[in-house]
């Protein structure tokens, strides 16, 4: 709706958004628009868009792919991030 009237999305944008799909569990959907954000709209992500990802994966319990995605983070994993994967581990 934001980019049918003319607005562009931003950073802040992208981690509302990343955010809404991690909490209602759409994996394919927050993936794309991570994606997207770099291939569309020319916004490289940054360590705020990777934790959002980190919590999508953890949160749909797919804790191996969140791991590899830790690895291959172009930072260094903060506290945040692997409080969020963590979080997501169940005994």
């Amino acid at each position: 709706q934001m980019q049918r009237e003319g607005m562009k999305p931003n950073l802040v944008t992208f981690i509302s958004v990343l955010q809404a799909c991690s909490h209602a569990g759409l994996i394919d959907e927050g993936l794309r628009y991570f994606k997207s954000m770099s291939q569309d709209h020319g916004i490289t992500p940054i360590l705020e868009h990777y934790n959002c990802i980190v919590d999508l994966l953890g949160r749909a319990g797919k804790l191996m792919e969140a791991m590899a995605f830790v690895k291959n983070m172009p930072f260094q994993p903060t506290d945040i991030v692997w409080t969020a994967l963590l979080g997501a581990c169940r005994v």
